[in-house]
């Protein structure tokens, strides 16, 4: 599906061209970003991005319903090709029967940071990591919208404990190395209580993903 970037547009078959077809991707907004630069750096300028509210990475019984609704609209505009750019995202399998019943892929994995560090690194890490909290850059960004006051830990710091007291350390899996970013992500650790670690992924399994779309 990707081009070769030293090689113009123009300088591609006809055919190739008119035959790629738009993939309509829909997408959790937590990794609309990383999904935009994997379609630029590969070229993949036939996907058409729809995102879902990212808070919904809090609320993932709202994940299914909003899928749903937005294969129903895409289909009414003609999209026949459709992809998931979700994980399971804490829908407890519900995506996949959602997938089975609509002919739909999505990316493969439990969740964004399993794919972002590679589904079979990550499986691989699991015990170790077994008592980690886990942020990306989108959560290292947003950690006070996304973590903190859906928890209500704002107004009652009290109940950090009861939420983070069987964590040991914070992992923050990073797409792009950025030191603003590692900034907060050490000062969310500070604010749990949690050891701090840093872990360069890059976009992981994404890249495969989108382009297998």
């Amino acid at each position: 599906m990707g081009k070769d970037q030293n090689v113009p547009e123009n300088d591609f078959p006809a055919m190739e061209r008119s035959t790629r077809e738009k993939v309509h991707v829909i997408a959790c907004g937590a990794i609309a970003r990383e999904i935009l630069a994997v379609s630029r750096q590969q070229g993949l300028d036939h996907i058409d991005l729809n995102c879902l509210p990212a808070i919904w990475h809090a609320y993932p019984q709202k994940i299914v319903p909003g899928l749903e609704a937005a294969v129903a609209e895409a289909r009414q505009n003609g999209c026949e090709r459709i992809f998931f750019a979700y994980a399971d995202c804490g829908t407890g399998g519900e995506i996949d029967r959602l997938c089975e019943r609509e002919g739909i892929a999505r990316i493969e994995g439990p969740h964004c940071y399993s794919f972002f560090s590679g589904n079979d690194a990550f499986n691989d890490r699991a015990d170790d990591d077994l008592l980690s909290f886990f942020l990306t850059d989108f959560l290292a960004r947003q950690f006070r919208a996304f973590v903190i006051e859906p928890l209500g830990l704002d107004r009652h710091p009290e109940l950090k404990p009861m939420y983070f007291g069987n964590y040991r350390k914070l992992i923050y899996l990073s797409q792009e190395e950025d030191e603003d970013l590692q900034r907060k992500a050490r000062e969310a650790a500070d604010y749990l209580g949690l050891e701090y670690e840093y872990r360069f992924t890059g976009y992981g399994d994404l890249n495969s993903a989108i382009k297998s779309a």
